[in-house]
Formats: structure tokens, sequence, C-alpha cells
């Protein structure tokens, strides 16, 4: 695989010279487990639950952790999509357990989550890409926890998008005042040149369209991520943020890209936290109403915060 370095690059390069060698840059500081780290980690590991903090090698996972939240991850551990950017096990998934929902939501009521945050893997194997698996936890976490707020960040479906988004929004939880209150992320991760190599089986057409269906249901914010340092350039990034906010998305998490194994894509640049920064300044600038931009940021990081 290859991916040019842009012309504009200045990557940050360690000792030997190679910016993939292992040496992370002094702005990156890894919080170590806080108190409550290990109740979360027996909330979901006694119910043989899966998160993508483990599943995907999440930096953040001591601070979440600590502070008592995490993002479940439903439809089992094994994604049937091989994208050359994530940690997540790929091959094939075993069917989807019925009693996931429940275990979901019992987990997180002994948490006392006030905001709960669900992701799964791609399940392209299934017809309907797991979409009546997120409905039935959502019907589960509504029952147990009635008041919590909710992000939930789902695949693209593939060729049952509509479908898809027709079963969830059936489960969409609502607060006592009949109102909906839902985050729904999708992450299309980088710019369109990349996705060959950063992203097989995925579309950024098919990624904006599932985005643009989900920010017209009432009462839900679409979200998206993109993580740098893969090699794309400053007006493909900002191309791909009028393309979000043309699309109706106000959620933005913008990261910094981690090679997780070296099977994986290498590191092509590390930005510094003011580049992160700028790149806030003009997300908010172009309309985004929420934005979390920085080394260490992923797409459910501060997911609970109204602004």
């Amino acid at each position: 695989m290859s991916v040019a370095t842009p012309h504009h690059a200045t990557p940050y390069f360690d000792h030997s010279g190679s910016p993939n060698s292992g040496r992370l840059p002094p702005w990156f500081r890894i919080r170590l487990p806080a108190e409550g780290y290990g109740a979360t980690a027996s909330a979901v590991h006694q119910r043989q639950l899966h998160t993508v903090c483990e599943e995907a090698r999440c930096p953040n996972r001591s601070e979440c952790w600590g502070r008592g939240t995490a993002t479940f991850m439903i439809l089992g551990e094994t994604c049937t999509r091989a994208c050359a950017f994530c940690a997540v096990a790929t091959g094939q998934p075993l069917p989807a357990d019925p009693d996931e929902p429940r275990r979901v939501a019992e987990a997180a009521r002994s948490l006392g989550l006030d905001f709960i945050v669900l992701t799964s893997v791609n399940r392209d194997d299934l017809a309907d890409g797991g979409a009546a698996q997120f409905a039935a936890t959502l019907r589960a976490l509504r029952a147990a926890l009635p008041e919590a707020g909710l992000e939930i960040l789902t695949p693209d479906f593939r060729q049952c998008e509509a479908a898809a988004v027709a079963t969830i929004d059936a489960a969409l939880p609502l607060r006592a005042d009949g109102t909906t209150r839902l985050v729904w992320g999708h992450n299309v991760e980088t710019v369109p040149s990349l996705y060959r190599e950063a992203r097989r089986g995925a579309r950024y057409q098919r990624s904006l369209d599932l985005l643009r269906q989900v920010a017209a249901l009432p009462g839900v914010e679409a979200k998206s991520a993109v993580m740098l340092g893969l090699g794309e350039r400053d007006d493909e990034v900002r191309a791909v943020l009028c393309d979000l906010r043309d699309h109706g998305v106000t959620r933005l998490a913008i990261g910094q890209y981690l090679r997780p194994t070296p099977r994986h894509l290498p590191v092509l640049e590390y930005l510094a936290p003011e580049r992160f920064d700028r790149w806030r300044d003009e997300a908010l600038t172009l309309g985004f109403s929420w934005v979390r931009s920085g080394p260490l940021v992923r797409s459910s990081y501060h997911a609970e915060s109204a602004e």
C-alpha cells in the first residue's frame, strides 16, 4: 500500500529519523487508570460485553473508564471488513446474540450512566447490517434508563441503509417530554482519495448519504469524525468538512491517526496541537455546533458534553 506524503507535511520525527519507529511526540500524554476504572471494567467483563475502547485500542480508555464511561460495541468483536487503520479483528463473526441488548442495558444501569455511547462492528453478513440489534439494544436501554442521553455510532449498512435507518428510527428513545435525545454518528474517517488504502469496502458518498438521512430525523443530531496523519492534504480535509455540513452534520470529532500495529497503515504526519486548534476554529466557522479536535480525540471522546 502506498500513500503519498503531502508536500506541506511537517511530520514529527524522533531521534531515529523515522515517524513510525514507535516513539510518540512529546504532546502525547496518556493518563493512568483512575479510581473508577475497575468498576467500569467489571461491569463490562462480568457480562461478557465488548467495548470499542478495548477492541480498537483507544488511547483514552484509562481516562474514560476512570470516570465511569465506556463505548459499548454490540454484534460481537469480529468485523466483516478489514479497514487498514483499525485494530478491531476481522473475519467471519458469530451470529448476533439475542441476549446482548439486555446485558448492555444491565451494565449501563449498574454504572449509573446518564449518557451512553453504543457502536458496533460492520456486519455485512447480516441482511439488515445489524440494524435490528441496534434497535433491540436501544429499546432495552430505554426501559432501563429512560432519561439517559444516547449516542450511537453505526456502520454504513452498505446496500440497506434506508431500511436500517427506518428500523433504528422506530426504536429511538424518548424523554418524558416526548422529545428524542440522541446523537447519531457515522464516521467518514478520512478524505476520499485515501479510501482505497484506508477504508476498503466503504464508499465516501454512501457515508454522506447515510448522514443526510440521519440528519433529517427529528430530534437527532448527526455526527462524524475524521482522523489526520495518513497523508491527506489540508484542502482535502477542508472539502470533507464542507461536505459534512452540506449533508446536515452538526457534531464533529477530529483526531490523530495512531498506528495500532505494524500491519496497519503507517503514520505519515503527527500534527501538533496547534494544528488541531486551527481545525477546530475552522470547523466552528463552517457552522458545526460541537467540535472536539486534538491529538487524542476519538469519535466518542467527551460525547456526553453538551457543547
